[in-house]
């Protein structure tokens, strides 16, 4: 049974090294996945080659799961030997020579405003979970959050008069972000009329809470998530990422500055904000093809 595994020191190790919870969890099963595979090696995790670690990726060629899978299987095996390093188990890491697979950079998935609008609007602000919904979704485009940045938010988080929100992101680094006036309308609403109901009397410091009080979780939020998909009518395949994606692209579309679109993000190296910039030109392509006289030119 892949539960039989006991990982819960690397993830305490995990969640030191500032890891968001979504990458935490993955890494912790593609361990679990590997040391299942070197028992049927009669090995153990500890006293893995390299020789041992490359038959077990190509051993995922033969699952055929997709290059992007397997570099972070990758990825989590180097962590994980690490971890072993730091507490003196092992002396080397033998995931440290494995090459990353060669990966196309694909555009990740954007609403238009329309869009982003359409959705955020479907929210029923007539009720407590309705009121929280509207902030979830103001937060996630209007200032651009993870969603881990977002269930974290605390109270003490929101500087409503600055129009602000103190962020902890990747590698525990904090940015100050602006949300703007919808979103502090949302929150303002919220505070006064949702989470007072929700909170049932529940003493929490978390911005966005669940039926229950507690603090809602990343599972919950994609439930809600789906339930305003199917009620704007929106195909596309949306997650809470996809938000963020559009936050950036529609900032650069009307002029914004790359270097400030970094800073809002919390992107430590520009070269991750700069995959928008290729979005933008995917853009004014399009516009470019719609509205060109000589590219609507069949003649």
């Amino acid at each position: 049974m892949v539960d039989d595994i006991d990982l819960g020191d690397f993830e305490h190790f995990l969640i030191s090294q500032g890891n968001e919870l979504n990458t935490i969890q993955s890494y912790l099963l593609d361990i679990k996945q590997l040391g299942l595979y070197l028992k049927t090696k009669n090995k153990e995790l500890e006293n893995a080659q390299e020789a041992d670690l490359r038959e077990f990726i190509h051993s995922l060629f033969d699952l055929k799961l997709s290059p992007v899978s397997i570099n972070r299987k990758i990825s989590a095996m180097r962590s994980y030997y690490n971890y072993l390093i730091s507490v003196n188990k092992i002396g080397n890491n033998p995931a440290e020579n494995l090459e990353l697979l060669k990966v196309g950079r694909r555009l990740p998935v954007t609403l238009s405003i329309e869009e982003t609008n359409k959705i955020i609007e479907s929210a029923d602000e007539k009720t407590p979970a309705g009121l929280r919904d509207r902030v979830c979704l103001e937060l996630l485009y209007g200032a651009g959050l993870r969603i881990s940045e977002l269930l974290n938010l605390k109270l003490g988080d929101i500087l409503l008069e600055e129009e602000l929100l103190s962020i902890i992101g990747k590698g525990n680094k904090q940015r100050f972000v602006p949300f703007g006036k919808k979103a502090l309308h949302a929150i303002e609403e919220y505070l006064k009329m949702g989470r007072p109901n929700l909170a049932k009397n529940k003493r929490t410091p978390y911005l966005i809470l669940n039926a229950r009080g507690n603090r809602l979780s990343r599972m919950g939020f994609l439930k809600i998530l789906r339930k305003y998909l199917l009620k704007s009518g929106i195909k596309k395949r949306i997650t809470p990422h996809t938000f963020r994606h559009s936050y950036a692209t529609h900032l650069l579309q009307a002029g914004a500055d790359l270097r400030v679109v970094q800073e809002l993000l919390g992107h430590s190296d520009i070269s991750t904000t700069q995959i928008y910039t290729h979005i933008d030109r995917e853009y004014l392509k399009e516009i470019h093809r719609s509205f060109h006289p000589r590219e609507r030119d069949e003649g």
